[in-house]
């Protein structure tokens, strides 16, 4: 049985990744954000609290993943925070606080899982069309809008594409734009529910792709 780990499954495309993995007969092992959230799915192999602005926690988190004894087939980047919806200039505050969330904490995290992994494994960061540096030009509707949250996606794929040159013939490392969904962060206009987006992203997750790219349903999506 092959096993996913998975960061922030308590809620939205997190849970929706979970519960689609144990429907396809992974072991799943989960995080949430602290020991006294009880609402993860049902079925999980195991669930570890991890905070990723914490470097104690996270390394208590992957520490614990070691303990399991597991080796880690897929790991799914998905915890993350957007915490200036209604910024329209860098506020630096929030963006220290969200660099330490959306990068920091998810290098840190990532780093230190990566020696827990079977060679041909996928490491897969949810990433976001608002880190597109194409994408949010002047005629885009992403322009002015949370800066911050649009650094620390724009970061992580670089980190990912720094990662998948690292792991070259050993891992692949993947940056995924999961579409507008419907959860506490994309509100409930989104055009996916967490679950169709969970199902693309399984889809993606389990085969073989080009490593060191950013993805959208499958097809290459513009950095």
């Amino acid at each position: 049985m092959k096993t996913v780990l998975i960061t922030g499954v308590r809620k939205g495309i997190g849970r929706a990744l979970a519960e689609k993995f144990l429907a396809e007969k992974y072991a799943v092992i989960g995080t949430v954000f602290s020991s006294a959230d009880s609402e993860a799915p049902a079925g999980l192999a195991a669930v570890y609290p991890l905070d990723l602005s914490s470097e104690r926690s996270i390394a208590d988190g992957a520490e614990s993943v070691a303990r399991a004894g597991r080796k880690i087939d897929i790991l799914i980047n998905n915890a993350g925070v957007l915490l200036d919806e209604d910024e329209t200039a860098v506020v630096v505050e929030k963006l220290r606080a969200t660099l330490e969330i959306n990068l920091l904490g998810l290098i840190d995290f990532t780093e230190r899982i990566i020696p827990l992994m079977n060679a041909g494994g996928h490491i897969v960061n949810i990433s976001s069309s608002a880190g597109s540096l194409e994408l949010t030009g002047e005629a885009s509707h992403f322009l002015g809008h949370y800066p911050s949250y649009k650094i620390s996606k724009a970061a992580l794929n670089m980190y990912t594409r720094t990662l998948a040159l690292e792991q070259k013939g050993r891992l692949i490392i993947s940056a995924v734009h999961p579409g507008w969904v419907r959860t506490e962060m994309g509100g409930a206009e989104a055009d996916l529910s967490p679950a169709e987006a969970a199902a693309a992203i399984f889809d993606f997750a389990v085969g073989q792709p080009e490593t060191g790219q950013f993805w959208f349903n499958g097809e290459k999506f513009p950095w």
